[in-house]
């Protein structure tokens, strides 16, 4: 089954725009498949691809990020997201909430959603 197929199946939009801000639901650290990735750093990529896929739905892009909330169910994935916002983001960066969660779905180690300024919306 592919993402596509995982996500056409729950109740909710990939994001949604209200007064010019684009609120990004929940992007997994899994693969286009809808498996989840293997390694820390790459985990952490596929969900800001995951992320990037679901804010395109309505016209984003990443440097439209102003904050972004990183469920993690390790704490001290923490430095590797560190690195991962220095190398993805210029300065200013966007804001940024780092939560530990007993566990994501479909084995995922993380899962961040966003909020995006879209301009035209």
């Amino acid at each position: 089954m592919s993402l596509t197929e995982v996500t056409a199946h729950h109740p909710y939009s990939p994001a949604v725009v209200a007064g010019g801000l684009a609120f990004v639901s929940g992007a997994l650290s899994v693969d286009a498949e809808g498996i989840a990735v293997s390694g820390r750093t790459e985990a952490l990529d596929a969900a800001v691809d995951r992320m990037v896929d679901r804010l395109a739905t309505v016209g984003g892009q990443l440097q439209d990020v102003v904050k972004l909330t990183y469920y993690v169910t390790d704490l001290s994935l923490r430095e590797e997201a560190n690195r991962q916002f220095e190398r993805i983001f210029d300065e200013p960066r966007p804001a940024r909430t780092f939560l530990e969660v007993s566990s994501l779905p479909y084995g995922a180690i993380a899962e961040i959603d966003a909020v995006a300024a879209v301009a035209g919306h």
